[in-house]
């Protein structure tokens, strides 16, 4: 589906919303799977999402009349390119292994 690689960023937005969440839910979501290590400024954020909206990788919830929070939550397709993405991730993660015998290899 992805037929290429996805940006940290993208994944951990895709990962984040197996479970509906909205913008700032995401945003926290991502620093907390990742630990600390990929922090989204909202401009990149809402980036992402409107371009994984236009792709249908990700869906917009009815949200309630007077809130302006909108809630986000991945497709089947975009749950397919998770998924190959991380069989791409763990096929990688092998291939290094097999190669350095392990992780105590610098």
């Amino acid at each position: 589906m992805a037929n290429q690689a996805l940006t940290e960023g993208v994944y951990y937005i895709l990962l984040s919303l197996t479970e509906p969440l909205h913008g700032y839910g995401i945003m926290q979501n991502v620093e907390k799977l990742s630990g600390g290590r990929v922090r989204l400024a909202a401009g990149t954020l809402y980036g992402a999402i409107n371009t994984l909206l236009e792709k249908g990788w990700i869906t917009a919830l009815p949200g309630e009349k007077d809130s302006r929070k909108k809630e986000y939550q991945i497709t089947a397709e975009g749950r397919l390119v998770l998924l190959e993405e991380l069989a791409r991730l763990t096929e990688l993660l092998e291939n290094g292994k097999k190669l350095f015998g392990g992780t105590d290899h610098a």
